[in-house]
């Protein structure tokens, strides 16, 4: 099986295999068989071997289960702050963090759907399309920050201020099939329908399209300041000097006058999903 892209950027894999090893030391030191283990803690074998092989990361619960179980008196439910750090890869948890503190963002996508809007398995998709391909634990990582960042976007509070401007061709774009695009699109109409959330389509028709370059993200924080970010190829990159946001600030108006309006975008995407 092919390396994980970028898996060993940061410390997060020796975190992992860490918390895998005393887990096992701590089973084994109680006298129980994985099989054991796992029907006393609700989960399976094939899981507990995969989260003691550093192959999965175990949920919260599963921290909080194993040490009531084990008796480590703490010691196992203790890693659980050390586990949701290591979580994600490093990228990802500082694009997380500049989201949480953002009063709103605006984003333009026209390969995928944006990761905030997408569905667990239209993501499970596109990250399973990459070449060459992720280890398992690479993917379950990849789809499980991807949705966990998704808290950001609730419905329930009026800020952040989101906008999406999505091109026409990520509505068409069969990730995983047809079924899990209908559901895909279904989540669109619902998020759309949140008060702090707009979402524009930018149809594949339109003569002027200010966003070709490709996909890119605004982050507008609390004190002011404006921070970029594009992601291509295999690079990840924060814009964070002044005449490049400028840039990217002034496209992003224009795209947004480029397609078409919110209630026309609905109505777009409802017929999109008539047809898939």
């Amino acid at each position: 099986m092919s390396e994980d892209h970028g898996l060993e950027e940061d410390d997060s894999g020796a975190v992992m295999r860490a918390v895998g090893r005393q887990i096992k030391l701590w089973r084994e030191a109680a006298g129980l068989k994985q099989a054991e283990f796992g029907a006393l803690i609700g989960y399976g074998e094939e899981l507990v071997s995969a989260v003691e092989r550093a192959r999965r990361i175990p949920r919260p619960e599963f921290l909080d289960k194993a040490d009531e179980v084990l008796g480590a008196g703490g010691k196992i439910a203790a890693m659980k702050k050390d586990v949701a750090e290591a979580r994600y890869p490093k990228k990802v948890r500082d694009l997380a963090k500049l989201e949480a503190e953002a009063v709103e963002l605006c984003a333009y996508n026209n390969s995928v759907i944006q990761g905030l809007l997408q569905t667990e398995e239209y993501a499970r998709a596109v990250f399973g399309a990459a070449h060459p391909p992720f280890t398992e634990e690479g993917l379950e990582r990849r789809v499980a920050a991807r949705m966990d960042r998704q808290e950001v976007i609730d419905g329930s509070t009026a800020r952040p201020v989101f906008s999406f401007v999505q091109c026409e061709s990520t509505l068409r774009r069969s990730f995983g099939g047809r079924m899990v695009m209908r559901k895909q699109l279904e989540r669109l109409l619902q998020v759309a329908q949140f008060r702090n959330v707009v979402i524009q389509v930018m149809p594949l028709s339109r003569e002027d399209n200010a966003g070709v370059d490709g996909s890119f993200r605004l982050v507008r924080l609390k004190d002011g300041t404006t921070i970029g970010h594009n992601e291509i190829q295999l690079t990840s990159r924060a814009i964070a000097d002044p005449k490049e946001v400028q840039i990217l600030e002034i496209r992003y108006g224009i795209i947004r006058a480029q397609a078409l309006t919110p209630r026309e975008s609905l109505a777009f995407i409802e017929k999109v999903r008539g047809e898939t």
